[in-house]
Formats: structure tokens, sequence, C-alpha cells
């Protein structure tokens, strides 16, 4: 069964529109850095239904075992260090 790792980011005050985009920038490249990857989709949260979190993460996997790669994967686990530096992040996994 596929899997989709959901991720919403909330920005903390403070951190300049340029940091933002380097994160939001880092998070893209993951696609071509990581092989588990099928499909990653990121975007600005548009309504007012998210709690205060801004942005939100897609990253469709193959399976279960798939997704364990892409926690481990050296380049997600950098990208996600320096994220929770200035965001906070809520992530949730399901299968299809």
């Amino acid at each position: 069964m596929a899997v989709n790792h959901m991720v919403w980011i909330c920005f903390r005050d403070g951190v300049p529109a340029e940091r933002i985009a380097e994160h939001l920038g880092a998070l893209q490249s993951l696609r071509a850095r990581v092989p588990d990857i099928l499909e990653l989709h990121l975007g600005r949260n548009f309504t007012d239904r998210a709690d205060g979190y801004t942005h939100g993460l897609s990253v469709i996997l193959a399976d279960r075992a798939a997704l364990a790669a892409y926690a481990a994967h050296p380049d997600h686990v950098a990208v996600a260090t320096a994220l929770r530096q200035d965001a906070k992040i809520l992530a949730l996994d399901y299968e299809y």
C-alpha cells in the first residue's frame, strides 16, 4: 500500500522570509535527492482553518518500508533538523 506522509509547518515569529524560502527550497530538493519519494507537493496554506500552520508538505512513498528509508535518509534528516529549529511541525502518515 502507498503511504502519504503529510507535514504541517508553522514558522516561528521572527524567522526572516529569506530563511523560510531556504527551508522551502530544501524541502523541494528532497524529491531529487531521496530515491524513495514518488511524489512531493509543497504549498502555502490559504485558509484560516489550519490553526496557524502556514505550509503543508505531502510526500508519497511506495510503502511503509519506503517511509522508514525516507525518514532515515541523511538528506531528509538534515532538512528536518534545520526546519525544527525555525518551525513547529506536525506529521501524519497514512496508507491508501
